[in-house]
């Protein structure tokens, strides 16, 4: 049996009246795509969306739990939830040759980083799965994603992997680059990487779980219309960026894709965890499924 990607269809859209519960991440970027919904920009009849903010590690290990109706996951986690949630079209982050990097407290080779105990934000982040795919044998612990820059500069980790918006702030602390992992998953596939999306529990039904799919894509596209209020909103999540690189960051990972991932986004979350398969790292096969 092969790994697939398949579609839900959605049939007339439910009168069911109900609280949609909403989490997502802490981030300017999730702040970005979920600003017309968590301000009721966009509102839709029937529909009380409920928010709440949560890091990504602590997200995938809720979904687990199938703790909330629509959840941002990392896909790495996405395997581990598909008996509960679907993957919804929408609101995907997704790096277009950059992602997630290993850095360190000075330059080392790639060899060399292979012997060094890896900080890392959490073992179902993709960017934990990518590194596995890249070194398998490589040593790590698991530190805040918020504190993996503040330990390699206590001297407690010689190297960390940083996702969020370390990717923009590491060379102003002084650290290097040893690997950007979008880079090199591009080199080796010619896909994008596919990091975080958006889950949605099946027990919703089909027509509820498309309405909240619509509701989400509206939200994104409300922000992308409205860009300099959106920002303004999301700043309060921006962790010491100042306007200019949180407007950066924020484009690196809210755009078209974010509106629809494509054949080829969705190829290359197939892809991702079919190779976490094949080599160990995921248990068992991923069915990746969306809400269309």
């Amino acid at each position: 049996m092969s790994s697939t990607v398949s579609s839900i269809s959605s049939g007339s859209l439910s009168s069911q009246i109900r609280e949609i519960s909403v989490a997502h991440s802490p981030d300017s970027d999730d702040a970005f795509m979920f600003y017309g919904l968590a301000t009721n920009k966009v509102r839709v009849p029937g529909l009380k969306f409920t928010h709440t903010l949560s890091d990504i590690e602590t997200l995938n290990r809720k979904a687990r739990e199938g703790f909330y109706d629509l959840t941002a996951v990392s896909f790495h986690a996405y395997p581990y939830v598909q008996d509960q949630y679907a993957l919804l079209p929408t609101g995907g982050s997704v790096g277009e040759g950059y992602g997630p990097m290993l850095v360190a407290n000075k330059e080392y080779t790639l060899e060399q980083i292979k012997t060094k105990k890896i900080a890392v934000p959490g073992t179902l982040t993709t960017a934990y799965l990518v590194l596995k795919l890249f070194a398998p044998e490589i040593q790590t612990e698991v530190v805040p994603f918020d504190q993996i820059i503040p330990q390699i500069l206590e001297g407690r980790y010689e190297a960390g992997l940083i996702i969020h918006e370390g990717q923009l702030t590491y060379a102003k602390s002084g650290l290097s680059r040893i690997v950007d992992f979008g880079k090199w998953w591009h080199e080796l596939t010619g896909l994008p990487l596919p990091l975080g999306g958006n889950a949605i529990k099946r027990e919703l039904g089909a027509d509820l779980m498309h309405e909240v799919s619509m509701a989400l894509r509206d939200s994104i596209q409300y922000a992308l219309d409205h860009r300099d209020e959106a920002l303004e909103y999301a700043m309060q999540f921006a962790r010491d960026l100042d306007r200019q690189l949180a407007g950066r960051f924020v484009s690196m990972y809210v755009n078209e894709r974010t509106l629809d991932y494509g054949i080829e986004g969705r190829q290359a979350i197939l892809r991702l965890l079919e190779m976490g398969y094949e080599q160990g790292i995921i248990p068992h096969r991923p069915r990746v499924e969306f809400i269309d």
